[in-house]
């Protein structure tokens, strides 16, 4: 499983021109779900990005999580996270089907709410229009392979 992890003052994502769901302080989370992922990898995923310190304390540091901030998540997901570049066109064969990739974002998005967080979602498959304002900005890439 892979993330794209934004700290954000406001993120957004529309359908169709309507605002489908937004946020304010928090964590915009594209999310793409490999092949041989599994529930185990989504829970991980999870807690790695509810447990990221990348909001800042009274003395400017990095210390403080989503939960110490009172923050939420927008979690939207994301296949192109699992794109193979090696030619000019991409491919997205890499990523994991649609029916596996819908149930693993759907309960990543469930343990997050299970955690306590507020969390929004976009629309499984459709095309969307995201929109952010960046805190830092502060981008963290994960991929379960690596935690």
């Amino acid at each position: 499983m892979r993330a794209v992890v934004t700290r954000v003052t406001k993120a957004a994502v529309s359908i169709d021109g309507v605002e489908h769901a937004a946020i304010e302080t928090g964590l915009l989370v594209l999310l793409g779900v490999g092949p041989d992922d599994t529930e185990e990898a989504a829970e991980k995923m999870a807690d790695r990005v509810l447990g990221l310190r990348i909001f800042e304390d009274e003395n400017g540091k990095m210390n403080l999580n989503l939960a110490t901030v009172g923050g939420s998540l927008l979690v939207v997901s994301q296949f192109t996270l699992y794109a193979d570049v090696k030619s000019r066109r991409p491919g997205f064969s890499r990523g994991a089907p649609p029916d596996k990739a819908n149930t693993l974002y759907e309960h990543f998005v469930k343990t997050c709410r299970a955690a306590g967080f507020e969390t929004k979602t976009g629309v499984f498959g459709a095309n969307m229009a995201v929109s952010s304002i960046n805190d830092g900005p502060v981008t963290i890439l994960l991929d379960t392979d690596a935690l």
